[in-house]
């Protein structure tokens, strides 16, 4: 099976990670898997890339992501495969209009639970018939199906019509094993010394809300927490200078664009991840996959993973977080209780499963024929 992966840059986030992790195992499989990027900026993710999986082709399109001229230049690469699996919003748009003229079988990931562009009731008739020149639509979690058949509408919630199974969920995954067995970053033990670390994976995007990390850790005793923020973004120099403001920045540290994060978890003490809204998150997973506990706000997509085994707050809840932090830090049984609750957790999220469920529904689609009319 020859498929193409489309998405707009691999940029660090959760989309381009779960990209980066696929391409290699269904390789290994037999299966040929190229890469097409909107942005071909590069970055850590593709040389990961070239270094893991160096039989696949990387076709870089330009440096922007919204340039129709794409199109055409899809319209040429798309016809030497079987799938062409798309993510991302203008992936999907542009590959559904190249796909006209070249029949492919389509595939798409649906990465998140809140899309700014359902606001727009002009473009809702363009996602219809967008969606509907895919042979699968995959979510992944149960809580961002449901959005996506809620605004869809019609026939994609009549369990009745063919068009109802062409969504279903697939987890996102992470290599559960290789997160547990990493070895701690051995600067930051050093630079932490006795402090509990705090740390957030997540790049500085709206969504994110590392300003009640930050908040809550002005509530914490300042010779025994800090903070730590893996990832960039067009929000980081809001939040330093909201750090500098509450008197918590000597205790913040700022660590960038990472590489090793299975190492960076591994020397923490506590993972949070304190968004407004999540698709499922990675960071979520990969959290628990470090056996450690794993600190939530209590929002879509970070509900559905954590409510039971790691701990919810409440959104936007600074003091909340804060006690739990505290909780954790002063009771070891519960702290070890927390973290093997999300170890197990996160084992039913390995990367493997996930692997499966993209080749079935690749088989699928090689099968079934859209029924545009159904």
């Amino acid at each position: 099976m020859k498929v193409l992966q489309v998405i707009t840059s691999l940029e660090i986030g959760g989309a381009e990670t779960l990209v980066v992790n696929l391409i290699p195992r269904l390789c290994t499989l037999g299966h040929t898997v190229d890469l097409c990027i909107f942005n071909g900026t590069e970055t850590p993710l593709i040389q990961r890339l070239k270094v893991e999986s160096p039989q696949t082709k990387i076709y870089a399109l330009g440096h922007s992501v919204y340039n129709p001229l794409y199109i055409l230049k899809l319209m040429k690469i798309m016809k030497g495969y079987d799938i062409v699996h798309t993510h991302n919003s203008s992936p999907q748009l542009f590959v559904a209009i190249a796909n006209l003229y070249r029949d492919r079988k389509l595939v798409s990931t649906e990465h998140t639970t809140s899309n700014r562009k359902r606001e727009w009731k002009w473009y809702a008739p363009i996602e219809s018939w967008m969606y509907g020149q895919y042979n699968h639509v995959i979510c992944i979690s149960r809580v961002a199906e449901e959005k996506l058949r809620e605004y869809m509408g019609g026939d994609w919630i009549d369990k009745t019509k063919p068009r109802y199974k062409h969504i279903s969920t697939i987890n996102n995954g992470v290599d559960v094993d290789a997160i547990c067995n990493a070895t701690p970053n051995n600067g930051l033990l050093t630079l932490k010394e006795n402090r509990k670390a705090i740390l957030m994976v997540a790049g500085f995007r709206d969504a994110k809300d590392q300003d009640t990390v930050a908040k809550a850790l002005s509530s914490l005793d300042k010779d025994k927490f800090e903070v730590w923020f893996a990832g960039v973004g067009e929000r980081m120099e809001e939040v330093q200078q909201l750090s500098k403001l509450l008197g918590v920045d000597d205790r913040v540290r700022f660590l960038g664009l990472r590489t090793d994060i299975p190492n960076v978890l591994k020397a923490a003490d506590i993972i949070v991840m304190s968004s407004h809204w999540e698709g499922l998150s990675l960071s979520n997973v990969e959290g628990m996959s470090a056996h450690k506990p794993f600190i939530a706000s209590d929002v879509n997509g970070l509900r559905e993973v954590t409510k039971g085994y790691g701990i919810l707050f409440p959104h936007e809840d600074d003091k909340a977080l804060a006690n739990e932090i505290m909780h954790l830090a002063n009771d070891e049984t519960y702290y070890n209780k927390v973290a093997e609750r999300c170890y197990q957790r996160a084992l039913e999220f390995d990367i493997s499963n996930t692997v499966r469920g993209y080749v079935d529904v690749y088989k699928i689609s090689l099968i079934n024929i859209i029924n545009f009319f159904s």
